[in-house]
């Protein structure tokens, strides 16, 4: 096999990738590349209608009442979307597979659909290798009525906190082009951001989901392990359980996350993916039964992790989401991040054990080199000293000791989130944990450098819901003095922060 062979694939995928686009909807008013902030751009650039804008910036329970009421048709939405996604990409280059012919057609059948009957429709490396079926997911949101039209970007082999690969490149940040819109699930984050979709669905197994959602604006949530089917989706560094990657929605709003899980559970996925746990959706949890009804709620708010110290934007946000929570009568008590160093440890071992070889496996195939950097220019040549050059698997007797580790750290945590109890005034243990996502708002490409923050709550498998709160200010975010710095890293993270100023 020549080593030039993955080059040529790339080639002919990129050739055909361009030609699934319509071509009246490819645009030549783009923006220069020197203007960074392009948020505004899709209602202005003139391929939406102003009806597809209305449509495009509305919230997901505002289009389900148009939907299911015929006020909108199928066709209407999906063409509407389906333009704003394609000016996504041709601004940020997040999409990789792009199917609208396909869409508008499932869109046509459900429109007849409610026509004759009434009701809204919802009855129950990997270049030229397609897969057979759908994932389990895919047909629980056909089921739905949901309309499938584009696939979007991700890093070669899904384990960095930004988006590049050597097939379709980078994805960038709709709020600042210069800046990294997150990884693994970054093209999801970048659609979303701009609205080229209603709701997305982003893998997470270390933050994948959670940092997109954080640096392009959105929400996201990354639900527990077997809440969502995962049967039949393609990933990296499969076979490794001791940290399943899970799936989970992105959206603008929390409406769109609420929708996408009730829809999910109503479909008893179970039936369809062993490995999904048998539990429905719960109203009374959703309102918070066993909280007190959601009235008089303690919130923990963990300030930093032990490890980094996060830049002023974020201690910000959280400053602005404590204020909130006691004007609105909440109780709030600080959290004391216990383990994290050693939760962070055992989640890096745990994903290197065989992780090189895995990589090594799927490039060799075509001869692709593996990403060891996300710094432009330099992807293949720079090496982030983070990711392992080279490691010796583990044996099984290792890796068992691993396992058994986490299991003690999440009893050690549940014991410590249950004596909270004597301190928040409600009688319960802490309601939740506010949290940063990240130490820090988006950075330029290739400075993401840790994803301590997110990974715990998956070594820990707790749900994890991301809220946007504000945006960086120059002004009310000056860059703090150095401090007594609690790693190597945070010493990194300080340093990053004085690079943005």
């Amino acid at each position: 096999m020549e080593l030039k062979q993955w080059q040529d694939l790339v080639t002919d995928k990129k050739r055909r990738q361009q030609a699934s686009i319509p071509k009246d909807w490819n645009l030549s008013n783009l923006p220069s590349e020197d203007q960074l902030d392009v948020t505004n751009f899709p209602e202005n650039c003139g391929l939406l209608t102003p009806h597809e804008v209305e449509i495009t910036n509305s919230h997901v329970d505002v289009l389900l009442k148009k939907l299911a009421t015929a006020q909108w048709s199928c066709v209407a939405v999906t063409t509407a979307f389906g333009k704003r996604a394609i000016v996504a990409h041709q601004l940020t280059n997040c999409l990789t597979e792009i199917f609208i012919e396909r869409a508008l057609a499932r869109a046509a059948e459900i429109d007849d659909y409610l026509k004759n009957t009434g009701k809204p429709i919802g009855y129950a490396s990997w270049i030229g290798k397609y897969a057979e079926r759908n994932a389990v997911l895919a047909d629980v949101l056909e089921a739905l009525g949901a309309v499938l039209y584009v696939k979007t970007n991700i890093p070669q082999t899904l384990m960095w906190a930004e988006t590049f690969n050597l097939i379709f490149g980078r994805t960038s940040n709709p709020n600042n082009r210069s800046l990294t819109c997150g990884g693994s699930s970054g093209g999801e984050g970048a659609l979303i951001a701009l609205k080229g979709a209603p709701i997305g669905v982003g893998s997470d197994i270390g933050g994948s989901i959670r940092i997109p959602s954080s640096f392009c604006g959105t929400y996201g949530f990354r639900p527990s392990t077997g809440r969502v089917p995962y049967a039949g989706a393609a990933n990296s560094l499969e076979g490794q359980d001791s940290l399943p990657s899970v799936l989970g929605p992105l959206a603008n709003s929390i409406d769109g996350l609420k929708v996408f899980m009730q829809g999910v559970f109503s479909q008893k996925s179970w039936l369809r993916d062993p490995l999904v746990i048998r539990k429905g959706w719960s109203e009374d949890e959703y309102r918070l039964i066993e909280h007190g009804g959601g009235k008089h709620l303690c919130f923990a708010i963990m300030w930093n992790d032990g490890i980094t110290v996060p830049h002023p934007p974020i201690t910000r946000g959280l400053e602005m989401a404590k204020k909130a929570l006691l004007a609105a009568g909440h109780n709030v008590v600080d959290w004391n991040p216990l383990d994290h160093k050693a939760i962070n440890e055992t989640a890096e071992f745990l994903y290197m054990a065989g992780a090189m070889e895995d990589f090594d496996a799927l490039s060799a195939v075509s001869g692709e080199p593996r990403i060891t950097s996300m710094i432009p220019g330099k992807e293949t040549t720079a090496h982030y000293e983070l990711v392992p050059v080279k490691t010796n698997s583990p044996s099984a007797y290792d890796l068992w000791q691993f396992q058994k580790k986490k299991r003690e750290l999440r009893q050690v945590y549940l014991e410590h989130w249950q004596a909270t109890a004597n301190k928040t005034g409600t009688g319960r243990p802490v309601d939740a944990i506010i949290a940063p996502v990240a130490p820090y708002a988006a950075v330029p490409h290739g400075k993401s450098i840790t994803a301590a923050y997110t990974l715990v709550w998956n070594v820990l498998d707790y749900p994890a819901l991301v809220i946007p709160v504000s945006k960086v200010d120059q002004t009310l975010d000056a860059q703090r003095a150095p401090h007594d710095f609690l790693s190597d890293m945070d010493k990194l993270v300080h340093e990053l922060c004085a690079q943005l100023a």
